[in-house]
């Protein structure tokens, strides 16, 4: 993940890290600190879709643009790139998007992305190939290949990010659109104990009332030890 990102164009002062637990002190601190997003790896199952549809229901379709927008939400439209998806919201929003190397495949696709509307925006990712020629050339390198457009794959990619604007917005691509899940103080990140609980915790915790598989993994986008 971190090869991918700063081949894109953001900076190596910035690197994805494991958090190997919600709630052990001694594990949260080896994290690196501020965390700028929060990438949740999870099995989509019927608990997952049954929630999602239904907080989805009632919400209208996404569908700003410009500069003004608190965060780039990017609709995905691309089967199985849903890992590309969570990376690029990861890296395109909150503290991240400040430290991305100017005309760079990152810095062009804001660029280029900002005006258009969510299906414009769905477009541009569809046809450009230095995303594409990058998640390749990462794959390639060492990490995990992705999958055929036709597979049949049951793991989600979901990103918390904390926006200039203190808010905590889960972005995921399958969605209506971004969701505002609360207000940070200034001195909250991402892995923040009110952040947790208005994202992780919170996505964790509906997924065991509902009988969901509560497998999942969590990287952190925060500085690297490098």
């Amino acid at each position: 993940m971190t090869k991918l990102v700063h081949k894109l164009g953001l900076s190596p002062t910035l690197a994805f890290h494991d958090v190997y637990s919600l709630d052990d002190p001694d594990l949260l601190a080896f994290v690196p600190r501020p965390v700028h997003a929060l990438l949740l790896v999870f099995p989509v199952t019927d608990a997952y879709e049954k929630a999602r549809t239904t907080e989805d229901e009632p919400l209208p379709e996404y569908s700003a643009s410009g500069s003004g927008e608190e965060v780039l939400w990017f609709r995905q439209t691309i089967r199985n790139a849903c890992g590309m998806m969570g990376l690029l919201h990861c890296a395109c929003n909150g503290g991240a998007r400040g430290v991305i190397a100017p005309e760079t495949n990152l810095a062009n696709l804001i660029t280029s992305a900002l005006p258009l509307d969510p299906s414009a925006r769905a477009q541009l990712l569809e046809t450009s190939p230095s995303i594409a020629q990058a998640h390749a050339s990462a794959a390639s390198g060492g990490d995990t290949a992705a999958p055929p457009a036709e597979a049949n794959v049951d793991l989600h990619f979901v990103a918390f990010i904390k926006s200039a604007e203190n808010h905590l917005w889960e972005l995921d691509g399958r969605r209506k659109g971004p969701l505002n899940r609360g207000k940070l103080g200034d001195d909250e990140d991402a892995l923040a104990e009110k952040a947790l609980d208005l994202g992780v915790r919170r996505f964790l915790k509906r997924e065991e009332e509902l009988g969901g598989d509560l497998r999942f993994s969590l990287v952190a986008l925060a500085p690297s030890m490098d």
